[in-house]
């Protein structure tokens, strides 16, 4: 269930312009949440409009600021079109977040993996990190300031469950993130990793399969629980926030200790 909005909530984004891509899944759209309980104006891109229409209306309706827009975060054209609206209707973009699917293929050991399934999840995660990272950074050079958030991370190999290119994928967005900091820092642009070891449904009664893999990523933790979506959407509000300010080229852990440095 989402978390309820309250009057005490601090408005740590107040008058920020923020763009989520893969707004309509779980985590976006609990990121979504947040930013706009926290003040910022959030612009919903994804690939399907539906579910970023509903998310628009109950945003609203809480008092807060949403539009929606059908993109797709691995087109070039589409990307580029939607920041260059997102910056005439507001101004500026002083947050970018892409969570989308991947296309991960699982459970088949690499040596019996094809090469387009390997192959898949790595190209796909790095386009769509460097497409959505560069049209905000773009942007936030010219204003002089702006967080790139990531999610994903890194972490050790795994070894009980067969991932194919995911954690190579991973690993890749991780070290571009690093890139970005290390070429923007100077102008005004931070870069965050959000890094979990598995994301759980908030509410996993409801699916035999959610409760599953929830006890299943829940066993790899030292706190015997999983982060959930608003988990995410918590520390993905500090992150874009002026509290995390010396923060750049860095992993926020939330993965309840599954992952340790």
């Amino acid at each position: 269930m989402p978390l309820q909005q309250t009057n005490a909530e601090p408005q740590v984004l107040d008058g920020r312009v923020a763009i989520v891509y893969g707004a309509g899944g779980q985590v976006g759209s609990a990121v979504s949440r947040a930013f706009a309980r926290a003040g910022a104006t959030v612009h919903l891109a994804g690939h399907t409009a539906a579910p970023l229409e509903r998310l628009a209306a109950e945003i609203r309706a809480a008092g807060g600021r949403a539009e929606p827009a059908v993109v797709d975060a691995l087109d070039e054209g589409q990307v580029d079109r939607h920041a260059s609206a997102v910056v005439a209707a507001g101004g500026r973009i002083d947050i970018s977040l892409n969570v989308i699917a991947v296309g991960e293929v699982m459970g088949t050991p690499l040596v019996e993996m094809e090469l387009a399934d390997f192959e898949q999840p790595i190209h796909r995660a790095v386009r769509t990190a460097f497409l959505t990272a560069r049209a905000g950074a773009r942007q936030m050079v010219e204003q002089g300031s702006g967080v790139l958030l990531f999610f994903g991370g890194s972490g050790d190999p795994v070894r009980e469950f067969s991932i194919g290119g995911f954690q190579v994928a991973l690993q890749a967005v991780d070290q571009l993130q690093k890139q970005f900091a290390a070429e923007l820092g100077r102008r005004g642009v931070r870069t965050v990793m959000i890094q979990t070891g598995g994301i759980v449904d908030a509410n996993p009664a409801e699916s035999p399969e959610s409760a599953e893999i929830a006890e299943m990523v829940a066993a790899e933790t030292l706190l015997g629980r999983a982060a959930v979506p608003e988990d995410v959407g918590a520390v993905a509000v500090f992150a874009a926030s002026d509290h995390a300010r010396t923060i750049t080229a860095a992993n926020l852990n939330i993965s309840a200790g599954a992952i340790l440095p």
